[in-house]
């Protein structure tokens, strides 16, 4: 897309959220081509990328709250600290995505591959993890707590000092993961693969071991 008719749609989105839907029109850049584009900072609260390639693009700062996502192409994206609060990321391709401090609160990530991702710091709570590749990211410090990791893939995940309390990792992949000093308190770890995980210094004060046969090698 060229730049002058991106910025063309963002001014009219802004005044659009702005004037509360009184004046412009809300963006839709659905199935658009946006790869590489400076989006630093950029107001798209509410507005429709669903499809859209975002591949390599800076988003650093950028307001994503309640954004349309959906099978988008964020590959090597700049998300740091970005606002993506309850967004639509079902099925996205986050491979290599910088989403280091990124606020992720209440986001639907299902399906999506994130994939050696930096998401050290960022903020999952009750995000919708359910199904994702996680292979391999970097989750140091990051908060998922309440989060919904169903069948999630963290196979050598750092996980180092993050935060599961009172999240469901039911059948999650953890084998390999790093979750040394991680808070586990009252975390579902029913039939999760633990095998070669490092769970030192961690907290699992009432977390769900069922069926785990005691062996982390």
């Amino acid at each position: 897309m060229e730049n002058s008719k991106l910025q063309k749609m963002l001014k009219a989105h802004k005044l659009w959220i702005d004037s509360n839907k009184k004046q412009g029109e809300p963006a839709n850049f659905c199935g658009a081509d946006l790869r590489e584009a400076d989006l630093c900072e950029a107001n798209l609260y509410k507005a429709n990328l669903r499809g859209s390639d975002l591949s390599g693009s800076d988003l650093y700062g950028a307001d994503l709250r309640e954004t349309n996502l959906y099978e988008a192409d964020l590959r090597k994206s700049n998300l740091y600290k970005a606002n993506l609060r309850e967004a639509d990321l079902r099925e996205v391709d986050l491979c290599e995505a910088n989403l280091y401090k990124a606020n992720l609160r209440g986001s639907d990530l299902s399906g999506s591959d994130l994939y050696g991702a930096d998401l050290r710091e960022t903020y999952l709570y009750e995000a919708n993890l359910r199904g994702s590749d996680l292979c391999g990211a970097d989750l140091r410090g990051s908060d998922l707590s309440g989060a919904d990791l169903y069948k999630t893939n963290l196979y050598k995940a750092n996980l180092y000092e993050a935060n599961f309390c009172e999240a469901n990792l039911h059948k999650a992949n953890l084998h390999k993961a790093d979750l040394r000093k991680a808070d586990l308190y009252k975390t579902n770890l029913y039939e999760a693969n633990l095998r070669g995980a490092n769970f030192r210094g961690a907290d699992l004060y009432e977390a769900n071991l069922d069926f785990f046969d005691g062996n982390f090698a």
